[in-house]
């Protein structure tokens, strides 16, 4: 198993370890906002699944912090 692998992170392209799953990308990318919005492979993921989500190679992420205001 490579220790690596690539995914879309926000339309970009970005190795991240083997096996991590979302709650590990969230730390990592210290995306921590109550209002966070993640897709993955444009289907929302809820926060109680991050911790059994584990990403798999080509997957396409998007962390999104959606803009309240008038």
């Amino acid at each position: 198993m490579p220790d690596h692998i690539t995914i879309t992170l926000d339309g970009l392209p970005e190795e991240v370890p083997s096996g991590l799953n979302l709650a590990q990308l969230v730390d990592l990318k210290n995306a921590h906002h109550a209002e966070l919005i993640v897709e993955l492979d444009r289907r929302f993921v809820h926060p109680r699944d991050y911790e059994s989500t584990v990403l798999k190679p080509g997957a396409r992420v998007e962390l999104l912090l959606p803009a309240f205001g008038g």
